[in-house]
């Protein structure tokens, strides 16, 4: 008798269940569920990375952050200005001087209603747009708009300053309070 046959008189009294070979087909299954359910991780996972890769640059392309031209001092400067969508923006530029300078700004609109709601980007363009009063340390006193760079500093009178400024089409009348701040209209002084 060969060792073949004397493992087979051997194992001939055993019997299989029928719910051992259902264990290792369960058993199979489980490997081929473990294995698919790691390979759909790994393809959420680049599909995650790609998706927060392609929506940061989205933001960016979207508008989120611009690059683009202000006037600031009556000088045309390039700026990278990030807007929170909350009614704020950061921002920044290099100088004349070569040195690099963050600003920040926002505010709120009220509604006939009475509620504030965020400003919108195009508000804060136009806030930016704006005339602007600067204090210099030499004791000057400059009023900037787009390109106009016009020094007020003699034309205060009991501390009060009015200003007409023209660009092009545009007309604004300033009204300067000395170190205590300013408004502006499109149709008359604000007194």
């Amino acid at each position: 008798m060969s060792n073949k046959d004397k493992y087979k008189k051997a194992f001939s009294s055993i019997i299989v269940r029928e719910s051992f070979d259902f264990e290792v087909k369960k058993m199979e299954n489980k490997r081929k569920n473990m294995i698919l359910k790691k390979l759909a991780l790994g393809v959420a996972s680049v599909c995650v990375v790609i998706g927060v890769t392609t929506s940061a640059y989205a933001k960016d392309f979207l508008g989120i952050q611009r690059k683009l031209q202000i006037w600031i001092e009556g000088d045309k400067t390039d700026v990278t200005i990030n807007f929170d969508g909350d009614g704020n923006y950061n921002m920044n530029y290099i100088d004349e001087t070569g040195e690099e300078i963050s600003g920040a700004g926002g505010g709120v609109a009220f509604e006939d209603d009475g509620s504030a709601r965020p400003l919108t980007e195009e508000e804060l363009l136009e806030q930016l747009n704006s005339p602007d009063v600067e204090y210099k340390d030499d004791g000057s006193v400059w009023i900037y708009w787009f390109d106009q760079k016009v020094e007020i500093t003699d034309k205060f009178n009991d501390g009060i300053c009015y200003v007409h400024l023209v660009n092009g089409d545009e007309n604004i009348y300033v009204t300067v309070t000395y170190k205590e701040g300013f408004s502006y209209s499109n149709n008359k002084y604000v007194v």
